[in-house]
């Protein structure tokens, strides 16, 4: 695709000012500034139009993309020091974004998450990296006018072969005007699907032009090699298993056997495919792997009737908590989930449960967890809690998503 078909972000400036309550967040660095928090702008502005947020005496605060399709009306780039968002600022901060990845490399590892949105400085955008294949996904238009920058300065930090875009759902009609959608290559050509990437030595393969996200979830590999170290010897039951990498790890890590459980059957097949990848790893050859496609819940039933049990039991549900609305449901759902899984666990067994939502803080992410068990009949003892890999930063509250709890089942 050409540069030069892209849109073009407007010269204009958005001067605004808001209440003394946004001041004081853009002075302690966050990311959002909200529809609600602004007083006064100069004038209604276009997707990514650049906004500059003045303080009540008139001195610079920051300075952001312009959103007028989101509650949150500027995602900041910049804060307290003025700077022009041209080539050259984005490629300081994509430079920053790959030293911090560095030791990835050294790991056997080239596939992970290269920019994490607004922990990068870079809000409503996210770049994965799968071997040669970077995919950006947007989540706003307000990027669509600066692509012709950011690509440039992509190119010159991180060496690629194809450019996959992403979008999400609500950018389908700003981008179909210029030619743009979802799952479209804008650099490269004739890629071949999947796309076969390395994790901490490992195989795996992703679609990145179809797949959930950008094809692959790579905040958990941290807590996928914790499960490789735990894993000899053992039964292994992965809940919400997807394409199969806690199961695929469990195999690397000397798991005797390993059940993967997902509603999706194409996913289970993308899981077996990955095992396959793997065969030339002793341990993933020797391991049985077994399939099942059924609702988490249904399937722990199913399990339950059959009198089967496990050594290690994971669960890493999607995210049921998306508004605040859904906390409470979500909550009612992880404590039902603990209590059919230590059913199927045998004392001494492994149970790892991770949560993905930001609207839940971590220590009561926890308390359900525990006090699920507890009331239940069963006693955890808590070995570890995790949280972000280095390549999903955190740098403001609500960015904190990811938990994972590892316990034993006394």
């Amino acid at each position: 695709m050409r540069l030069d078909s892209l849109p073009q972000s407007s010269e204009r400036r958005i001067a605004v000012r808001v209440t003394p309550a946004a001041e004081r967040a853009l002075r302690g660095g966050h990311p959002w500034l909200f529809d609600q928090a602004i007083v006064k702008q100069s004038h209604e502005g276009q997707p990514g139009d650049l906004a500059v947020i003045f303080d009540h005496k008139g001195r610079f605060l920051a300075i952001g993309l312009y959103d007028p399709a989101s509650p949150i009306r500027v995602k900041i780039l910049q804060h307290q020091q003025q700077a022009t968002i041209n080539g050259e600022w984005f490629t300081e901060r994509l430079r920053t974004a790959a030293h911090i990845r560095q030791p990835l490399l050294a790991q056997h590892t080239d596939g992970y998450r290269l920019v994490h949105g607004e922990n990068d400085g870079l809000p409503g955008l996210v770049i994965d990296r799968y071997a040669g294949v970077l995919v950006l996904k947007l989540y706003t238009a307000a990027w669509l006018g600066h692509l012709r920058d950011l690509i440039p300065a992509l190119q010159s930090v991180q060496a690629f072969d194809h450019l996959v875009l992403r979008m999400s759902r609500n950018m389908e009609t700003s981008a179909a005007p210029y030619g743009l959608h979802d799952g479209m290559l804008l650099m490269g050509s004739d890629i071949s699907l999947p796309v076969i990437f390395q994790e901490n030595g490992l195989r795996f393969a992703a679609d990145v032009v179809r797949g959930h996200k950008t094809g692959f979830f790579f905040d958990q590999r941290d807590n996928r090699a914790q499960v490789r170290q735990l894993a000899q010897g053992r039964r292994v039951l992965d809940v919400f298993a997807y394409s199969g990498g806690f199961s695929v790890y469990a195999a690397a890590g000397g798991a005797l056997s390993v059940t993967s459980l997902d509603a999706s059957g194409p996913a289970l097949q993308a899981a077996e495919e990955n095992f396959a990848l793997n065969r030339d790893n002793v341990q993933v050859a020797a391991a049985r792997h077994h399939t099942l496609v059924s609702d988490a819940f249904d399937g722990l039933e199913t399990l339950h009737s059959q009198y089967q049990q496990f050594d290690m039991v994971i669960v890493d549900p999607p995210a049921f908590a998306k508004s605040e609305a859904e906390v409470s449901r979500a909550l009612a759902a992880y404590a039902r989930l603990t209590r059919q899984a230590l059913r199927l666990l045998e004392p001494g067994g492994v149970f790892v449960m991770a949560f993905c939502s930001s609207r839940v803080a971590p220590q009561v992410f926890f308390e359900t967890v525990t006090h699920a068990a507890r009331d239940s009949g069963y006693v955890l003892s808590e070995n570890r809690r995790t949280g972000h890999a280095l390549d999903h930063p955190i740098t403001f509250p609500e960015g904190e998503y990811l938990k994972c709890l590892f316990a034993t089942l006394d």
